[in-house]
């Protein structure tokens, strides 16, 4: 099958687009967004990506699914267009990466240019039906979304896994320790993050202070 996706990527996953679940994903995500709003829109379901090429990255932060309401997502987890109200996640973000780093909040929620610094920001779902979180979940995504984390776990060294919440935290297993840089830390959402555990972990610091050890430009977060 011939997917758009980057190239880098596209050779390392094309065992992926071969086999059968794929095509039935492919239909049924084609079956989904004919019959209901879906998001993102569908330039931008490979998005995460189409703008961190394979060899390209540094970093990894997994979330479940996009958002599901009207114009925020764009294919990047905790990631939202320029001009929508920043989540309450990704509030918490933010807020860490000031409390960290002592950089200011910033005026978009479009992590772009964390993507284009070698974040990978990948949702193990990359489809969602409007309005109905997790409403994909079960389509196939997560087999294909785990094949491109072990791809990276297999074929590349020094990443660092930024793994937040119970979900993230259990793609652990698929990450070699001793060749790569865990984080892991309950979910910036207010329900977890308030409850202790997110804020005051410097994720961040840590992120970029392992990236120097291996030579690596740090993140500019």
């Amino acid at each position: 099958m011939n997917v758009k996706i980057e190239e880098s990527w596209k050779r390392v996953l094309q065992p992926e687009f071969e086999k059968g679940y794929f095509a039935t994903l492919t239909e049924a995500v084609r079956r989904e967004y004919s019959v209901a709003s879906c998001y993102p829109p569908g330039r931008f379901i490979f998005n995460a990506f189409n703008l961190c090429p394979f060899d390209k990255v540094k970093v990894v932060i997994i979330g479940q699914d996009p958002y599901h309401e009207p114009g925020q997502a764009h294919g990047l987890s905790f990631s939202v267009q320029d001009g929508v109200p920043f989540p309450p996640s990704l509030q918490n973000i933010f807020k860490e990466i000031h409390d960290d780093l002592g950089k200011p909040i910033p005026t978009t929620g479009n992590l772009t240019r964390w993507a284009e610094q070698g974040v990978l920001l990948l949702n193990a779902s990359l489809t969602v039906r409007a309005h109905q979180a997790n409403s994909h979940s079960q389509l196939g995504w997560q087999t294909f979304t785990d094949a491109a984390i072990r791809a990276l776990a297999s074929q590349r060294q020094h990443v660092v896994y930024m793994l937040w919440g119970s979900y993230a935290r259990g793609k652990a297993y698929m990450i070699n320790r001793q060749q790569n840089l865990v984080l892991e830390s309950v979910h910036p959402s207010p329900l977890s993050a308030n409850r202790g555990g997110w804020f005051g972990q410097h994720q961040f610091s840590r992120c970029n202070e392992y990236l120097i050890s291996q030579g690596v430009e740090p993140i500019d977060w």
